[in-house]
């Protein structure tokens, strides 16, 4: 996640998810990422997401080898069949998971950007929306973490998507006069990346581990982005 971003939380984390369910609160539906087996009606759509929605409070607290159909189903409440209509396995659907959770980090970023892109008080939004939504869904950083074994290309794709964004944004910053000029393309990937894992380890410390307030968290970040930390 780092726009959002998620990186692997240490291990410590791991282990104090088998002792207590991450908060799942309530929030607005998102809409579904595509998939092999795509439902064709609004009411099909509606039974894929309260799968998906199972799959993240299940996968999120109890992890992805301690997970079965069984709980997954029994928690959105449809039969056993109604699951293989959508999806073949359960490596199949940890697989949707991770880019459904994905695609929402994105759409939860998004609006703010809306109201202007490519300038660090967008960024400074964006950060506060990705520490919003970590809030309503820590479990997103146990799936993302799992998925580096589980679903390895989708884990490598989240992180380069979610950086490939950041990079676009300083471009276009850049080319409006507003922000610095990389040199060339690795300094380019670098500061995306440097941002996106900045952004990711404070989602894990106040969006998982904390309840600071995000727009606050955001501003500290921002500042340490404009003026780094040289002394004054």
């Amino acid at each position: 996640m780092g726009e959002g971003g998620k990186a692997k939380a240490p291990k410590k984390q791991a282990a104090a998810g088998g002792q207590r369910r991450l908060a799942e609160r309530p929030h607005d539906p998102v809409p579904l990422t595509s998939s092999a087996k795509s439902p064709r009606t609004a009411r099909g759509e509606l039974t894929r997401r309260k799968i998906l929605d199972a799959a993240r409070a299940e996968f999120g607290s109890r992890g992805f080898a301690d997970t079965g159909i069984t709980e997954i189903t029994r928690t959105a409440k449809v039969a056993l069949g109604t699951f293989y209509t959508y999806f073949h396995s359960k490596e199949e659907v940890f697989r949707a998971l991770v880019q459904d959770m994905s695609e929402q980090v994105r759409l939860a970023v998004a609006p703010v950007l809306a109201e202007g892109r490519g300038t660090l008080e967008a960024e400074e939004r964006a950060l506060a929306a990705f520490l919003s939504f970590v809030g309503k869904h820590q479990q997103v950083y146990r799936i993302i973490d799992e998925a580096e074994f589980v679903d390895p290309a989708g884990f490598k794709a989240h992180y380069e998507n979610t950086a490939t964004r950041i990079a676009e944004r300083f471009a276009e910053g850049a080319r409006n006069g507003v922000m610095q000029s990389a040199d060339d393309t690795l300094e380019a990937d670098v500061r995306a990346w440097a941002v996106m894992g900045m952004n990711v380890f404070l989602g894990l410390r106040f969006g998982v581990w904390g309840d600071e307030d995000p727009a606050k968290v955001a501003a500290a970040a921002n500042r340490l982005i404009r003026e780094g930390l040289g002394a004054r």
